[in-house]
Parts: structure tokens; sequence; C-alpha cells
């Protein structure tokens, strides 16, 4: 059979013997980066055009290339394009699926083309691609979370320091914490994006190609924002990969946020919230139990983000320019924590959505414990008296009520004005509703300022769909057959 000869290999010509089964199944990449065949293709489809045009290769021979690759890119989108272990990589596969469909003229699409620049380049691709899916997965929970705020607008909870009941919060502001933290996880990915976004192709195996290409036609053709500027870097960088896990944990570690509260706010020691059916599991022993999973998963898989962005930094760290076959572990990282921050959006809105909010527990935890205490020490300060002094008697008051078994509310007359000459005058909120009005600043949860939140994040957010779709339009339009670029 062909493949037992060393020059069955696009690198075998300098070889005496084949490679050894070991060796060829350990060296192998095909059982993963086959995920960028469409990207690989419709990379070989550009340069085919512009080796054409360039004259490079003869025009016929370019659009006999083109038709081949188009064809295959067909099989890929049917299921039926295969690899094997002899193929070595996706792209060798391409080249040899390839030569049976348009036979010898298939050595000629290698021309001013490496391995090293073919591959970033497919990478860079399936990147983009892969941070646009990112990008709408993020949309998708902040505007499940924004929703929860627009359909609870005077819902009031507890809000926390140490896990610790501490001030009253609307459960509107509580939740759009998160949609901050996703709207700098947009920022994140869209800085990845713009960094993936620049074409390889053309740098050759590390400095250049000896052929009078057209660099820009290809980017055009591609979608690309930008060439890259040094045929060393463009090879051996993998930062827009390292961006895009970092994003990636950064995502994860935000969910995971959110996951734990869902798991303690859906135990019976808080009680703030219900999941549907449809998003619980259950006990194979204990059949009362009704277990959080969708988020305690959410939480665990966290770590596997984590380790793919380390295990990506210690392999670049120590790696000489330009290409090393070190690189090839990238991709597997990439794609397993695309997978994994992919599916945990997928699954988190819908379980967001589907949530039922206890406005009335939360409501009674929301002034339970004191937690009103800062805004008497606050009555004082306004009064003229000294921060730390207003904080020192609020603190006597509170530690005096829990030794009589009283509330804030218990209080008589008297033993407000006992506490301090100021309350004799006035008394401080006694009611969540009172204490979120007092906090009437930007940023803050009186209620017209989480208002005022609410809709800034949903400008925000519509604005990002828009971008993200017109992203999404122009990559299928690229991905799709059509006229060559002149």
């Amino acid at each position: 059979m062909e493949e037992q000869h060393g020059s069955a290999k696009a690198w075998g010509g300098r070889f005496a013997e084949p490679p050894d089964r070991r060796l060829e199944a350990f060296n192998a990449s095909v059982t993963f980066d086959v995920r960028m065949a469409r990207e690989d293709i419709r990379g070989s489809i550009a340069h085919a055009r512009m080796l054409g045009q360039q004259g490079i290769i003869p025009a016929a021979d370019a659009a006999e290339l083109e038709r081949g690759l188009w064809q295959i890119l067909g099989e890929v989108d049917a299921g039926s394009f295969s690899l094997t272990i002899a193929d070595e990589d996706v792209h060798t596969g391409v080249e040899r699926r390839l030569r049976e469909i348009v036979g010898p003229v298939t050595g000629k699409l290698h021309t001013g083309r490496s391995r090293n620049d073919q591959v970033a380049n497919d990478l860079r691709l399936w990147t983009k691609g892969a941070l646009l899916g990112l990008m709408a997965g993020v949309l998708d929970l902040a505007e499940a979370l924004a929703d929860v705020a627009a359909a609870n607008p005077g819902v009031t909870m507890p809000g926390y320091t140490h896990l610790q009941r501490a001030q009253p919060v609307l459960l509107a502001h509580h939740v759009l914490a998160y949609v901050a933290m996703l709207e700098r996880d947009l920022d994140r990915l869209d800085d990845a994006y713009r960094r993936a976004d620049v074409m390889a192709l053309g740098s050759g195996a590390l400095a250049g190609v000896t052929y009078p290409i057209d660099r820009e036609a290809t980017r055009a053709d591609l979608g690309f924002a930008a060439i890259s500027a040094n045929s060393l870097d463009a090879v051996s960088d993998r930062d827009f990969v390292l961006d895009a896990l970092y994003a990636c944990a950064m995502i994860a570690m935000h969910l995971s946020r959110l996951a734990e509260e869902i798991i303690l706010w859906a135990s019976a020691e808080f009680r703030f919230v219900e999941l549907a059916d449809a998003f619980s599991t259950g006990s194979s022993i204990m059949p009362q139990k009704k277990n959080p999973d969708v988020a305690e998963l959410a939480r665990g898989k966290t770590g596997r983000v984590y380790g793919n962005l380390v295990a990506l930094l210690t392999v670049a760290k120590g790696t000489p320019l330009t290409y090393n076959k070190d690189f090839q572990e990238d991709k597997e990282a990439l794609f397993d924590s695309v997978d994994t921050v992919l599916a945990t959006l997928d699954v988190l809105p819908p379980m967001i959505r589907t949530a039922r909010w206890r406005a009335d527990r939360m409501a009674e935890a929301a002034i339970a414990d004191f937690s009103l205490a800062t805004d008497a020490a606050d009555l004082l300060a306004r009064r003229g008296v000294p921060f730390r002094e207003a904080h020192e008697v609020t603190g006597k008051l509170v530690a005096s009520c829990l030794t009589q078994g009283k509330t804030f509310a218990d209080l008589t007359e008297a033993e407000w004005a006992a506490a301090h000459p100021v309350f004799a005058e006035e008394r401080p909120p006694l009611t969540a509703p009172e204490s979120l009005a007092s906090r009437d600043v930007p940023g803050g949860t009186a209620p017209r300022r989480v208002a005022a939140q609410l809709a800034a994040a949903s400008d925000a957010m519509l604005q990002a769909r828009n971008r993200v779709a017109s992203r999404q339009a122009a990559w299928s339009a690229m991905m799709s057959p059509g006229d060559p670029v002149p």
C-alpha cells in the first residue's frame, strides 16, 4: 500500500523508511484537528484563487482546485468526509481527498504555502468563529438575567459580605451585578476576536515565500481585518489562543460565582429560589431530594477551563522561535474550553428563566439580623456625629437588642433616645424600601438607579447583539460558495 513508503507523507522525500506505527499514532493530530476541516478548506480556496490570479499557477488549474475543494467542503457539511491516522492531520487529509477528486493538479495547491502558516491560519479562522459563538452565549445569559431584573423590579433581598447579611438590596440590583460581569466578558471576547482577526497565510514556513503572492487579496477573501507583520511571529504566535482561553476562564469564573449563589439560594437554609424540575435532578436513595446539579456542574467545570489555560501557558513559555511541534497541544485545550463554556452558557439561561423567585422569603431575610444598622449610623453621621462615633453607638444598640431579644422595630421611644439624642428626634429607616430609596446614587440600589442600570445594560446588549449578528453574517457568507474575489 502507498502509505508504507516514506514518500507518501508530505515530508517523506527525505526519509528512506516509513514512520514507525507508534510514531505515526503519537504524531497524528487528525483525531481532533478534523474540527478545522471547514476552515482549512476555505483557506485553501482563497490560496488557490490567489495563485491563479497572480499567474503563479495556471488559472484553469486554480479553478479546478477550487471546484474540488468546494466539493470536499460539501462532504464535510454532509458528514461524509472522513480521515484516518495515516492522514496525520486535517491538512494532509484534505489534500489526499482533493487528489482523489481532481488528480495530480492537487500538487500545485501547496505552492507558496507551508503547513506552518496554514495551521496558524486555520486556527485563527476557527477561533474567530468560536469567539462569535461565545459572544452569543454570553449575551443569552446576560439577557436572561436582565429579564429577571425587569420582571422583579421591587423584590428586595439581603446583600452579603462574608456570606453574612449586610444591607438590603434589590434582587434586580443583585442579578445586574452579573450582567456587569458578563459585559466585561463580552469586552474580553471582542478584544480576543480583534487579535485573532489577523491572517498568517503568506508567512511560509517561517521566512516568507519566494513567489509574487498577493496577501491582501487572500486577506479580503477570508474576511480578515489585517495581515501579520512578521513571518517569524505569525507561524509561532499562539497569543490569540491564550486570549481566547483566558476569556473562557474568566467567563467560567463568573458562571461559577453565579452557580454558587444559585446552589445556596435553592437550599432549605435560604429558600430564595426554586429551580424548575426540568433543570433539577433527584437522589437515587432519598426521594425528597431536588438537587441543583446544573449549577453544580457549571461550578465544577471551571477547573478544567482553568487547567487548559495553564497548560497552554506552560507549553508556550518554553518554545523558541519559530514553529515547534509543541503547538499541536494548543487545539485540544482550546476546543475543550470553548465546548465546556458553550455547553454551560447553553443550559444556564433557560434554568434562570424558568426559576421561581421567592419574593416573600427574600424580603423577610432582607431586614433580618440588623441589616439596617448602617442606615442608623448614617443618620447620626448626617446629623454631625463623627462616623466612627456613630458606628460605635449603633453597634452598642445592636448588642443591647441582641441581649434583650429585640429588633430595632421593637424599641420604645425611650430606648431610642437613650441610645443617642438624635434618635429621639428622628428614626433611621426601619423598612427595606426606605433603606433602598436612601441609596439614590449612580450605581446604587435605589429603584430608579437600578432601573437606569437595567436600561443601560439592555441598550449595550442590543448593540452587542447587532455587532455579533453582523459578524456572523459575514462569516457565513465567507464560508459559502460565491464568485471569486476579483
